[in-house]
């Protein structure tokens, strides 16, 4: 089993940065990839970022692009988000996940454990 707890969310102005952070504990995070989900409120969850467990391959949703960066400390066993020039319409519940596979999926349904999310909430 791993345990992912998420930690980072806050509010902050359009504009401006975050850097979310995942930490796992259980099990090492270096043989799962990991991903980065949010839901906003009426939205269905959907995929933002994510990595595979070497930290060599990403993927991201075209809406963050340019923004949003993710990476990896296998060390640390911890995956973080940062995310930049933040938009009202990244108000979001963040969520990390993890996957026992080597590349690096964009449907939910690939992971298996999830953590309990953090607000973003962006202002304008």
């Amino acid at each position: 089993q791993v345990q992912l707890v998420e930690s980072g969310g806050g509010l902050v102005q359009a504009g401006g940065s975050l850097r979310l952070s995942c930490a796992a504990s259980g099990r090492t995070l270096s043989s799962y990839a990991v991903g980065w989900f949010r839901q906003a409120p009426g939205k269905e969850r959907e995929f933002v970022a994510g990595i595979s467990w070497t930290g060599g391959r990403t993927n991201y949703a075209d809406s963050v692009k340019g923004r949003f960066t993710i990476s990896r400390d296998n060390v640390k066993n911890t995956v973080a988000l940062q995310m930049n020039s933040l938009k009202p319409e990244d108000t979001a519940v963040y969520y990390c996940a993890a996957a026992q596979i080597t590349s690096v999926p964009g449907g939910s349904s690939w992971y298996d454990y999830w953590g309990q999310g953090t607000q973003v909430t962006v202002s304008s």
